[in-house]
């Protein structure tokens, strides 16, 4: 091999620079402490732990629920008698718990969302939103029974006598659901006005400077821009207060009267209904329950499905809601 005089030698390559990869140290346990170690593994059992509790309640009101439900128990009205267990099905209470549900929301919805974006977007005089605050986290916090008593004492007032069943003499009951529809907001009202809030803060203030700098003035940036940008999270509060009027008894017992069958007051047949007492599918699992007086636990259980499935799905809209596609400022 003959190599030339003139041949220079090759420059030495460049070192090649490398990216160091970061190191994921999460689950590096031999760094761990015995209290880390510990502390995980609690954790851990405690997550595994609930999900065996959900699964256990699921799967044994599914066992339970499918034993005893039947198509007649759905569509027949149930019967007044000392054995519930021969007495007709709860379509009356299935028909109570849409119609409560509907007016707290309808009621709750615009009041949550309107709280929502002043707090949000105003909160002037500051003092004043500090009180609002503090208000909803009391409502948030106040259990159902004490609301109940008070929507009672609030509305056997005679000035609100239009709103429920009035005896002779002009007594005043209180009971309707009307009454316990707005009552039932109250419980819904923190979840909406939480969720909506939250969507709006979410929302880049760029955003709202593109719409003024448009010419758009606050109330037009608000309606036109922000609310339907906030439409998951609206959303989302409303189907959780949905969850939660759904799932409450108190204010039944206290307002509706948990009567078996609706009884609608003389009048009007919309406004006569919505004067009427009635149940709800939660009293009626409570009254057939072996804890109550109606004797008929197979009801209980069937009914008791029902409202499983009922909040599950609202759980399951809430999860859709949350997944929809987010704005693009958001990526």
């Amino acid at each position: 091999m003959i190599v030339s005089a003139h041949a220079q030698p090759a420059p030495p390559s460049a070192p090649v620079a490398t990216t160091p990869q970061p190191v994921d140290r999460r689950f590096e346990g031999d760094s761990w402490s015995r209290g880390d170690k510990i502390g995980v593994a609690m954790a851990w059992g405690a997550g595994i732990l609930l999900c065996l509790v959900a699964a256990a309640i699921v799967l044994y009101m599914l066992f339970r629920g499918t034993q005893y439900l039947s198509l007649s128990l759905l569509t027949s009205h149930p019967q007044v008698g000392l054995d519930q267990s021969k007495t007709g099905g709860f379509l009356d209470p299935i028909e109570g718990t849409i119609i409560l549900t509907v007016l707290g929301t309808l009621i709750a919805t615009p009041i949550g969302v309107g709280i929502a974006v002043w707090l949000s977007e105003y909160g002037r005089p500051s003092w004043l939103a500090r009180a609002v605050e503090s208000c909803i986290e009391i409502v948030a916090g106040t259990p159902s029974i004490v609301l109940a008593i008070f929507g009672l004492l609030v509305f056997q007032q005679s000035f609100f006598g239009f709103l429920s069943f009035t005896a002779e003499g002009n007594a005043v009951f209180g009971r309707s659901f009307l009454t316990a529809g707005a009552i039932m907001s109250l419980i819904a009202l923190p979840l909406v006005v939480g969720a909506t809030r939250e969507a709006l803060q979410a929302i880049p203030s760029h955003v709202r400077e593109a719409s003024y700098a448009l010419g758009k003035d606050r109330i037009a940036t608000i309606r036109r821009v922000l609310l339907p940008a906030s439409r998951r999270g609206i959303g989302t509060g409303v189907t959780l207060g949905m969850g939660r009027i759904v799932g409450d008894t108190a204010i039944v017992v206290v307002l509706l009267g948990a009567s078996l069958q609706i009884a609608p007051e003389n009048g009007t047949p919309v406004w006569g209904l919505l004067k009427g007492t009635g149940s709800t599918l939660t009293t009626y699992v409570y009254n057939n329950s072996p804890a109550g007086e109606g004797g008929a636990p197979q009801k209980a259980y069937a009914a008791a499905f029902v409202l499983l499935l009922l909040v599950i799905f609202l759980n399951f809209a809430v999860d859709l809601i949350a997944r929809r596609k987010e704005p693009t400022w958001t990526r």
